[in-house]
């Protein structure tokens, strides 16, 4: 494996470090940067990863560098290390996995020619189950979209899109597990509410949001099918589900998802830019 440089090791860029590292890769060969000197020696004492402050520095000689920095950050970043990366033997791929900053910016930062992927993740890579979709710029050869797509396997699943599909994958993975958050959540209280403990409730439903995530992964059968497969005829969970159909659940997912992939347009497009995305935090340092 090449060297490889994690510009921010905040959640996302130790997610990365994390995962890379579990899968066999020598921790020597990771560099990360941080603002704070003391994250950077948090994470080289937890993972082995050498760490700077100086991101040219750290991009010497790099064969991939994944900008894990806010996405307000982006092209300043790339502006900065773009000399740096020219000198290098060999050609360096930028991986940025920041929310809303389309390829067509970042190339245009970079000198001319630079390789440009751009990841769309989610937080669920946190725990090595992450959905990362990802859409390559002008000058990506296959080779260099395959080595992208292995290291970034070692978080989770990879899926290649057009960037023109990237505001509805946004919707779709990249904010989807708040949804899935918010249903936990609201399940958690209407068990509170029917008697139970909070604890024993939560306990029921994410174990059950976990063993449903399992099937829908893992069993090949799609989610009308199962959801049949739950209801009885006349039983209490079409009562249930009747309930939701007609409190209008289908068309709230619909309205939220386009709520969000038209925020997503709007980052990409530079509207009110002083507010980067709900991926900011975990992409920031």
């Amino acid at each position: 494996m090449r060297n490889l440089a994690v510009l921010g090791g905040g959640k996302i860029g130790e997610a990365l470090i994390s995962g890379l590292i579990n899968a066999g890769a020598d921790p020597q060969t990771i560099t990360v940067t941080n603002r704070r000197p003391e994250r950077g020696v948090e994470l080289r004492e937890k993972y082995g990863v050498r760490d700077l402050t100086d991101n040219r520095q750290a991009v010497e000689g790099a064969g991939v560098v994944f900008l894990c920095v806010k996405p307000k950050d982006i092209t300043s970043l790339i502006g900065e290390i773009s000399d740096t990366l020219e000198d290098n033997d060999a050609t360096t791929v930028l991986v940025s996995m920041a929310a809303g900053i389309p390829l067509a910016a970042m190339e245009d930062a970079s000198v001319a020619g630079t390789p440009v992927v751009r990841v769309m993740p989610n937080t669920p890579m946190l725990v090595g189950r992450g959905m990362n979709a990802v859409a390559t710029g002008r000058f990506v050869s296959d080779e260099q979209l395959a080595e992208v797509t292995n290291l970034l396997g070692t978080v989770g699943e990879v899926v290649p899109v057009e960037e023109s599909d990237m505001d509805a994958v946004t919707a779709l993975a990249g904010s989807s597990p708040a949804y899935f958050f918010l249903v936990a959540e609201a399940l958690i209280d209407a068990g509170v509410s029917l008697g139970l403990t909070r604890d024993i409730a939560e306990k029921l439903v994410t174990t059950t949001a976990a063993g449903a995530g399992v099937m829908l992964a893992e069993s090949g059968v799609d989610p009308a099918t199962l959801r049949a497969n739950v209801s009885s005829p006349a039983g209490t969970t079409v009562a249930a589900l009747r309930e939701l159909e007609e409190s209008g659940i289908r068309g709230a997912f619909f309205r939220a998802t386009e709520a969000c992939a038209q925020r997503s347009a709007d980052l990409g497009s530079g509207k009110n830019v002083s507010r980067q995305g709900d991926l900011e935090e975990f992409s920031g340092t």
